[in-house]
């Protein structure tokens, strides 16, 4: 499959956890302090379940097998997806994407992959919000058949 390096407008993201961690990526851009989900634009010829684990390896040093889809996040009219992933080899922290060189005073910011304890998402600012909120109360109660769709409003 041919695949262009321009983007689709959609982000793939993986939520990865392990022994009540979960892997974020830490990042500084323009003075702000805060995390995401690991994960990066769909490319076309590219289904987000592809881009997920390229993104992942990108940036973790992982590789992933997808188990399934938790969220859809609509933010700036972009499509967000939220992939259940489960590590099947790789060392985490040995990304070597393009945005892995980059520096927190640089226009794109810094990426740093870490491991952050569930209990500790409660003290810290992490996007997409909803999706915090939806990993937690996964982890007491399991996690939901269907597909949970948000709306996130842009940050300020």
């Amino acid at each position: 499959m041919v695949r262009r390096s321009r983007r689709t407008g959609v982000r793939a993201a993986a939520i990865l956890i392990e022994d009540g961690k979960v892997a974020l990526i830490e990042r500084w851009r323009g003075g702000n302090h805060y995390f995401v989900f690991p994960g990066g634009g769909v490319e076309f010829g590219e289904w987000p379940t592809e881009a997920v684990v390229r993104e992942v390896e990108e940036e973790l040093g992982l590789k992933v097998q997808v188990k399934k889809l938790v969220a859809e996040v609509l933010y700036s009219e972009r499509s967000q997806y939220y992939f259940l992933v489960e590590r099947t080899g790789g060392e985490f922290g040995t990304g070597v994407g393009e945005e892995m060189e980059s520096t927190a005073d640089s226009k794109s910011g810094s990426y740093q992959p870490v491991w952050v304890p569930i209990e500790g998402l409660n003290n810290m600012v992490v996007y997409p919000a909803r999706v915090v909120e939806l990993v937690r109360r996964s982890i007491r109660r399991g996690w939901p058949d269907k597909v949970q769709r948000y709306y996130e409003p842009l940050r300020k």
